[in-house]
């Protein structure tokens, strides 16, 4: 390959990285704010659960059917981490860390968008 061919192959890897991480941003914003509504709401019904004073009167299943709010936030805290929210949120640099990892053999790096980076050859003497 001559050296315009391999900057033709660099340049679509770079439309392509930075096209699929751009496609993945607005669907990590959803996931973000899922988790954030989620995480405030299941802070919000501990805060009423621990505060309640029939709370260390009653057994740990009647507190939680005392506490409707609560414990359906809870659940759906505890769902969303078994689907896997924690990698949704943080896909975008799940892929860069990956690609600068492959990249790194061939001196190379990538920001967080996808842009390739050059890194200068290392002198061998």
């Amino acid at each position: 390959m001559n050296s315009l061919e391999q900057a033709e192959d660099l340049k679509a890897f770079e439309r392509r990285l930075t096209e699929y991480v751009s496609c993945l941003q607005p669907a990590t914003g959803r996931w973000r704010m899922i988790l954030i509504v989620v995480s405030v709401c299941t802070a919000t019904g501990a805060w009423k659960w621990l505060i309640d004073p029939d709370t260390q009167k009653v057994s740990f299943f009647s507190s939680l059917w005392n506490h409707p709010f609560f414990t359906l936030s809870c659940i759906t805290l505890i769902a969303l981490f078994f689907a896997g929210i924690h990698k949704r949120v943080v896909a975008p640099s799940i892929i860069a860390a990956r690609c600068r990892t492959v990249l790194a053999e061939y001196n190379m790096s990538c920001d967080d968008t996808g842009k390739l980076i050059l890194k200068p050859r290392p002198n061998i003497q």
